[in-house]
């Protein structure tokens, strides 16, 4: 019975735990990382004891977040390029999956020094490079990928394409997000209609943008 309750005990607390990282990720996304951890605790139905129980301060939680999102964003891109049988049709599917992560509203908070030197945080830029990578390796030679596009140049325009919008929340920019991001994977497509601007951006050209 003892053994029961501990293992009980320990799903409880895991479940505990995802549910602050799914509810602080969704008020990072409308509230910065200034958002309020009453409001965190309030999201995941816990009380503010059970998050610091969890998670040391903001920063400790704010760094559980981006390892999930960065996770979850790498994990789309190895399951778009196993399962699907075009490598194009594959980065097309990654792209619109990479936004449902939101993943915009959360480089102002990677691109600040946030969690320099955590190696996690380095091991997950790391798997979710080498997945983005290879996703495009296959689609340039399936031949359908134009040959002037590189890694950052895909990530520059998902993180853009998803960055919330100035002033108040926009109703509709779910329609908006996903039209541009079509018209954004269109021009990806070979053969180029036109000659891009100077040259691709790399991984390494988005790190010593930080």
């Amino acid at each position: 019975m003892a053994v029961a309750a501990a293992v009980k005990l320990r799903a409880d607390a895991t479940r505990n735990r995802e549910r602050i990282i799914v509810a602080a990720r969704e008020a990072l996304l409308e509230h910065g990382t200034d958002a309020p951890l009453d409001e965190i605790a309030k999201r995941a139905g816990v009380g503010n004891a059970t998050v610091y129980r969890h998670f040391a301060d903001r920063q400790e939680l704010s760094l559980q977040v981006a390892l999930s999102v960065m996770d979850r964003i790498t994990q789309r891109a190895e399951e778009a390029l196993a399962q699907e049988p075009d490598a194009f049709d594959a980065l097309r599917r990654f792209v619109h999956e990479a936004a449902d992560e939101r993943v915009g509203a959360l480089c102002p908070m990677l691109s600040t020094g946030f969690g320099k030197g955590d190696p996690r945080l380095e091991e997950g830029r790391i798997r979710l490079e080498h997945a983005i990578e290879e996703l495009m390796a296959a689609g340039r030679r399936s031949g359908r990928l134009r040959a002037d596009i590189d890694v950052g140049d895909v990530m520059v325009a998902v993180s853009q394409l998803t960055r919330p919008l100035p002033g108040k929340h926009c109703g509709s920019m779910e329609r908006f997000i996903r039209r541009h991001l079509q018209l954004f994977v269109d021009g990806l497509e070979a053969p180029a209609r036109s000659e891009l601007p100077g040259a691709s951006a790399t991984f390494e050209d988005l790190r010593q943008c930080r």
